[in-house]
């Protein structure tokens, strides 16, 4: 049985190989943009590209979204037979509908997932662009969002993968772009020059 466009873990948790063995090293080697967003609990990440998204797709961008929970999470029923089938003991399920699939994985132990793994269950010939929301410690291009009145330390400072701040106020000794946070339009602009750049 052959199965298109599958990505299969390989070896480093870092490193993935194509099904085709196409070998993809790192992070940084992925074969399509990759821009994450990072900031506090509070900020608004989801509603933000919650209003991005659909403008990015507004230009013809495909775009994919990988989205960090440090919660159990589970979209699936009690006795769905999805459900049940995992509970027997499937590692993986692909549920195939009429206008969407999902792949649920079950992790022998918990761990808190690695962007690597998420990137490789991607089909990247049917995309444009990842947007990633979380994993904000892993070095991969970022926006910071920074909302003033939540009063916390801006992460730029720190974190040499930020390429630019998306703030609704000041930000005193920054030399990255600045983006107005309230404006979408803007920051729609800035991700479009960033995929095609």
């Amino acid at each position: 049985m052959i199965i298109k466009n599958a990505l299969l873990l390989f070896g480093n948790a870092n490193e993935y190989v194509h099904h085709r063995g196409e070998k993809m090293h790192t992070i940084e080697d992925f074969p399509k943009p990759l821009l994450g967003f990072a900031a506090y609990s509070g900020v608004g990440k989801t509603t933000l590209l919650e209003k991005l998204i659909p403008i990015l797709v507004e230009q013809g961008l495909r775009v994919a979204l990988i989205k960090h929970s440090h919660h159990d999470i589970d979209l699936d029923k009690p006795g769905k037979d999805s459900y049940r089938l995992r509970k027997a003991g499937a590692t993986q399920v692909v549920l195939a509908g009429t206008q969407r699939s999902i792949l649920f994985s079950e992790y022998a132990q918990k761990h808190d997932s690695k962007l690597s793994e998420q990137l490789a269950l991607l089909q990247t010939d049917t995309l444009d662009l990842v947007l990633v929301e979380g994993f904000r410690d892993q070095p991969f291009s970022k926006i910071e969002l920074h909302r003033s009145d939540l009063a916390k330390p801006f992460l730029f400072t720190s974190d040499a993968s930020i390429i630019a701040v998306a703030c609704d106020g000041q930000v005193p000794n920054c030399r990255l772009p600045l983006l107005d946070l309230n404006n979408v339009e803007m920051l729609a602009q800035f991700v479009c020059q960033f995929v095609h750049s």
